[in-house]
């Protein structure tokens, strides 16, 4: 009630301009806005405009529902190959010294640790070096799999992916289908960073391309799987770079339907190659996530990842069309806590997260 109330308000008020008001018509009837629009709406729309419009949508799909689950990370390795200009995790091949590299069975005994505690999610992503490759992975699924049948497998992007494929000489086909039969349940949506050459190029030179990512996602969702995807915002990138973001997954997701959820990621600059750009505000955060609620009309799932954005600041984004918060993680993370988010040790009980 107090929703529908909102959203008549904004249609009568005098003061709105007509593009926005145009805008706002759509969302209420169900109709797509455009590219165009979704670029005005980051140059235009004042926040509590935003607001109402994106938790029209998020109430209509969810009512007052907000998901999380019982999850744990296992990063393999923070030394990477590659040389992301916006990392801070990464530990290039002469810093090796500085990372960690888990063995197989350093990994499986983290996964034995949660032995008798009511997880249901394990989170794999990490570096990429040579040793981890195609067996390394159908391996560590399977024994995950043999371990603990009912845990699901969310892991490697398709960074890694294109990585470790390339390395074996085989196709994005096959390699996801020996992956799926190894135990793989669903894929993060890391990688994605901006799609955008231009920006792409500037800070993940190196890494696969902005086809390459989505052909991953697509072969995965053939398969019969889901996945998420994400957004690295609030650096050098423009707004029409991340509604030219949004508009490659919302087509890709119009073909597949795999997609179950989408989470904007914010740049954080601690120890980093792009330190002196300043991070955006609290209000450009929410902004994100209500547009990309209101841009992406096919996606389920708007995650705000509180190990990056802060609890504080996930709280106030289910005002602004999120509606998953992520999980427990319980301290496994550290990409973000070493970039300089407040989640310094990220853990949270399911009663906090309630």
């Amino acid at each position: 009630m107090e929703t529908a109330r909102k959203a008549e308000a904004v249609l009568k008020d005098p003061a709105l301009e007509a593009p926005l008001k145009a805008i706002a018509q759509k969302v209420f009837s169900g109709e797509r806005i455009t590219f165009d629009e979704g670029v005005l709406l980051f140059e235009k729309a004042p926040l509590s405009f935003l607001g109402v419009l994106a938790n029209f949508i998020r109430e209509a799909r969810h009512g007052e529902k907000t998901y999380f689950n019982r999850n744990f990370h296992i990063e393999p390795t923070n030394v990477c190959l590659y040389t992301c200009t916006f990392c801070s995790y990464s530990r290039l091949i002469k810093q090796r010294s500085d990372g960690w590299e888990y063995s197989m069975d350093e990994i499986m005994d983290i996964v034995r640790s949660y032995d008798g505690q009511p997880v249901t999610e394990v989170h794999i992503v990490g570096g990429v070096l040579p040793q981890y490759d195609v067996p390394f992975y159908e391996e560590l699924f399977q024994r995950i799999r043999a371990h603990r049948p009912e845990l699901h497998i969310k892991a490697l992007t398709p960074v890694e992916y294109h990585y470790i494929f390339k390395k074996a000489k085989i196709s994005y086909e096959e390699g996801m289908a020996r992956m799926k039969a190894a135990g793989l349940d669903s894929m993060p949506g890391g990688g994605a960073e901006i799609f955008h050459p231009e920006i792409r190029d500037q800070i993940a030179g190196g890494k696969c391309n902005a086809e390459q990512w989505l052909r991953i996602h697509e072969i995965w969702h053939e398969l019969g799987h889901r996945s998420n995807a994400t957004m690295l915002y609030g650096h050098i990138e423009q707004f029409k770079h991340r509604i030219d973001h949004m508009e490659r997954l919302r087509e890709l997701q119009d073909k597949t339907g795999g997609f179950q959820t989408f989470i904007p990621l914010k740049f954080r600059n601690k120890e980093n190659q792009m330190s002196h750009i300043p991070e955006v505000s609290v209000i450009e955060d929410l902004r994100n996530y209500a547009i990309s609620r209101i841009y992406l009309d096919n996606f389920d799932h708007i995650k705000a990842y509180w190990p990056m954005i802060s609890r504080s600041t996930a709280q106030l984004s289910l005002a602004f069309g999120v509606d998953d918060i992520d999980g427990t993680i319980d301290d496994t993370t550290k990409i973000y806590s070493m970039a300089g988010s407040e989640e310094q040790n990220p853990a949270l009980s399911t009663e906090q997260l309630v």
